[in-house]
């Protein structure tokens, strides 16, 4: 979001006496055109983040023929897209502002452009919160890019309203100062949101933590004699595991298969995983 601006045209005297207003420099409408173009970009970007945002729901739809193993990356792709756009709004911000600092536009001055971002700033951080508590419970990808997109709304509107009171105050140049910081900041977090989210698509590893937890299921179940060859990588926001298990060679394969069926199902009964692959390996007891 962006402070409302207002051009504070000069006035010069004409060569007969006359007071003419100034007329705008080549420079001073590439400022403007590149704000409404900026704006149109990150609306449209808008747009796109929240139709990515269905996402969430597709993720959670069992597989099917055409997705054997599920929907788990369209989170991270979600979050990736967000990630992208919001690299793109710390950049428009920084742009506007260095526009600011040469062209001369002035921040309108007045209690309600003070009281309208607040307002904006109550509304956003309401949703950076709601959106954040839910996807520290859900772990969601998808919805923690939407709480940092929230947050990042908040801070231009903070910075907005920096300028705003700054106006007030007679010290413009300290808006455009203020939404450089911010907009450098913005782009920071949106490298580390796609940070995150690539490792997701990269089949990175999970914790060890987790494969510890994932480890002492499998040596839970009755019959398991040892473990080896333990891969494990993320599917989008969840974990596929291969494992493999020693059980008795003296044994019959009905309950050796019993022993591994009852691995898979303590494994992917965790919430982490989607699915886990045994093989079963004889061991001399």
């Amino acid at each position: 979001m962006q402070g409302r601006l207002s051009w504070v045209p000069e006035r010069e005297e004409g060569g007969d006496g006359t007071v003419k207003k100034r007329t705008l420099d080549r420079s001073e409408r590439f400022a403007i055109w590149m704000g409404i173009v900026g704006n149109a970009v990150l609306f449209g970007g808008k747009i796109a983040i929240g139709l990515a945002f269905n996402s969430i729901r597709t993720s959670y739809r069992e597989a099917d023929e055409g997705h054997p193993f599920g929907h788990h990356r369209a989170q991270p792709i979600a979050g990736l897209i967000v990630a992208i756009f919001t690299g793109i709004v710390g950049f428009e911000v920084i742009t506007q502002s260095v526009a600011r600092l040469f062209t001369g536009t002035a921040i309108e001055r007045g209690i309600l452009p003070i009281l309208l971002v607040a307002a904006v700033m109550v509304v956003k951080l309401g949703m950076h919160f709601v959106a954040r508590a839910v996807a520290q419970r859900t772990r969601s990808t998808a919805l923690m890019a939407s709480a940092a997109d929230h947050r990042n709304d908040v801070l231009i509107s903070a910075a907005v309203l920096a300028g705003v009171v700054a106006a007030n105050l007679g010290l413009p140049v300290f808006d455009p100062i203020v939404a450089i910081l911010i907009g450098l900041w913005i782009i920071r977090a949106g490298f580390s949101i796609g940070r995150d989210n690539i490792k997701y698509l990269m089949g990175e590893v999970p914790p060890k933590e987790l494969l510890d937890r994932i480890l002492e299921k499998a040596r839970a179940i009755d019959g398991v004699l040892a473990l080896n060859d333990v891969f494990a990588h993320y599917v989008g926001t969840t974990v596929e595991i291969e494992l493999h298990i020693n059980v008795d060679r003296r044994i019959d394969i009905e309950k050796a298969h019993s022993i591994g069926k009852k691995v898979q199902w303590a494994i992917e009964d965790m919430e982490e995983i989607s699915r886990a692959f045994i093989h079963i390996d004889p061991l001399e007891a």
